[in-house]
């Protein structure tokens, strides 16, 4: 007999992919302060890709620098509510799994920065792209991106649920 594992079942490996996440953010964070701090840049692709050394005391792209309290307070209170979430909510799909375990990770690895250093370790700079960022940044951008298309799901589920149980119209 195949056994399906329970909603808590997945919760739990969520939180154990976000665990995983949050290991490679804070093991590459770790190497960057160790190898890259003392030199500030490698070029990794010339003209494409170098990582650079950046202390961040701000948040996402240079925001919110004087309020980095207000940061903090965000992060935890997001974290809180996604681990609520993920154990009640009932409509989780693939993305909304995904999406959890990414914001989670990210989340989480930035705030350990903030708490742990004061700042938060940037170092990945595609060059024809302003801002540095790191493996947490990644991990929040694509937990939106997840979050978007979980609820443009939902969206178009509930609309083909409501076309079927719409009378139909006689000619």
């Amino acid at each position: 007999m195949k056994k399906t594992w329970d909603s808590r079942g997945r919760a739990l490996l969520v939180l154990a992919a976000a665990a995983l996440l949050l290991a490679v953010d804070q093991i590459t964070k770790g190497a960057v302060l160790e190898r890259l701090k003392p030199i500030g840049a490698v070029t990794v692709i010339p003209g494409l890709l170098e990582f650079s050394y950046v202390e961040n005391t701000a948040a996402a792209m240079g925001l919110f620098g004087g309020l980095i309290w207000l940061v903090v307070l965000v992060t935890v209170v997001t974290c809180v509510a996604i681990l609520v979430l993920l154990f009640r909510y009932k409509g989780h799909t693939f993305f909304s799994y995904m999406t959890s375990a990414l914001l989670l990770a990210g989340g989480v690895g930035n705030l350990l920065d903030r708490i742990q250093y004061g700042y938060v370790v940037d170092f990945i700079h595609v060059l024809f792209f302003q801002y540095v960022f790191n493996f947490a940044d990644c991990c929040v951008t694509v937990g939106a991106v997840c979050f978007v298309l979980h609820h443009l799901m939902l969206s178009r589920r509930e609309k083909e649920r409501q076309q079927a149980e719409a009378p139909e119209e006689e000619g």
